[in-house]
């Protein structure tokens, strides 16, 4: 049980659930840990992850994650994720990262997989990636909160943003943008 690892490693942060799905398989919404934060004392404790994928939305079956959603406040984060997490990724993977500093949609083909990146500023992977694929409530009507993603999963097969060129790694990096943040809140 390959997300159960990821837990007991601490590789699973802020977690919203984690639990079985009626295909078999486990269903995980929260944030994963790209890179751990170095180690705080004697008794192996870690500081905060210095990276993060925010939003985690993950559906494994047979040791493999099968659907990998989530935001990147940085496109550079994406080989650290697959460098950490590359042999665990289905060879049927559907992948929909959000980035912060990327302005047009991108199909990225490295490693023998294609992600999806889609531009976000700011809003929630899951909400983001339901309105993509123009899901409603009703699509998931009855269904417990892993078999949603399984739902999710099976309607992301074969998804291509429109506009979206295909582009090696090494390109999409060659096209970030830079992110302005804006003061929000009272002043």
């Amino acid at each position: 049980m390959l997300l159960k690892t990821y837990d007991e490693q601490s590789l699973l942060f802020n977690t919203n659930f984690l639990e079985d799905t009626s295909s078999g398989g486990f269903a995980y919404r929260g944030e994963l840990v790209i890179e751990e934060g170095e180690v705080a004392d004697a008794k192996g404790r870690r500081k905060p992850p210095v990276a993060l994928l925010f939003g985690a939305v993950l559906l494994e079956e047979s040791e493999k994650l099968k659907l990998v959603v989530g935001l990147l406040n940085d496109l550079s984060q994406l080989e650290l994720l697959l460098e950490k997490y590359g042999k665990d990724l289905a060879d049927d993977l559907a992948a929909m990262i959000f980035v912060r500093n990327i302005g047009n949609p991108m199909l990225v083909e490295t490693g023998g997989k294609t992600f999806n990146l889609l531009p976000l500023d700011e809003g929630i992977p899951w909400n983001e990636a339901i309105e993509e694929l123009a899901l409603e409530k009703s699509d998931f009507k009855g269904q417990s909160a892993g078999d949603k993603l399984v739902t999710l999963y099976n309607e992301m097969k074969g998804f291509k943003p429109r506009g979206a060129s295909v582009v090696t790694l090494e390109e999409a990096l060659d096209q970030t943008i830079e992110v302005k943040h804006t003061a929000r809140g009272p002043v």
